[in-house]
């Protein structure tokens, strides 16, 4: 799911103490010459509140086990974040069909101003203090993925100066 993004850790949930969150659920409809046949379509978000997250999508023809496939499709897509004192380490696009998302960070007190599925997403994430904004769809499945690609594409200063071969305070002068 994640393999287009160079410097993703994946985290495996074993040890973590994780919380899930349901971002939306949605009834929909089959219909077939014999009637319509209704089933639920769960969008869930896991995550540790410490930068540890992933997202999944369950279905089924009941709302409890849609959401639970959902859990279960998140913790096997965990991935880490880099969050630098509750905050991003620096402001970000993210894309994902129509809907774009901006992520940039805030000082200390500020608190998460989002909204929709980017605020389950950050609060999820563990960021405290962040500023963004959506633009076009906002369709939660897109928006959801459209900040995962925003968090996903944030790099540390460690990281940073890993890929540049330099040393940690050379990033910082310049």
């Amino acid at each position: 799911m994640f393999e287009e993004y160079k410097n993703v850790e994946r985290v495996k949930p074993s040890g973590l103490d994780l919380k899930d969150r349901l971002v939306s659920i949605q009834r929909v409809t089959k219909v077939t010459k014999g009637g319509r046949n209704f089933g639920f379509s769960a969008i869930v978000l896991v995550g540790d509140e410490n930068g540890v997250v992933g997202y999944g999508l369950g279905k089924s023809k009941e709302v409890a086990e849609a959401i639970s496939k959902g859990v279960e499709e998140a913790k096997k897509n965990l991935v880490r974040i880099p969050i630098l004192d509750g905050t991003l380490p620096h402001e970000q696009y993210g894309k994902y069909g129509g809907a774009y998302v901006f992520i940039r960070p805030a000082s200390h007190g500020t608190g998460v101003i989002a909204g929709g599925a980017v605020r389950a997403v950050l609060e999820t994430v563990g960021v405290k203090d962040v500023l963004s904004k959506n633009k076009g769809s906002n369709n939660p499945h897109n928006v959801v993925k459209g900040t995962m690609d925003a968090l996903l594409n944030l790099r540390s200063a460690h990281t940073v100066a890993k890929q540049r071969g330099i040393s940690l305070s050379k990033v910082f002068k310049g």
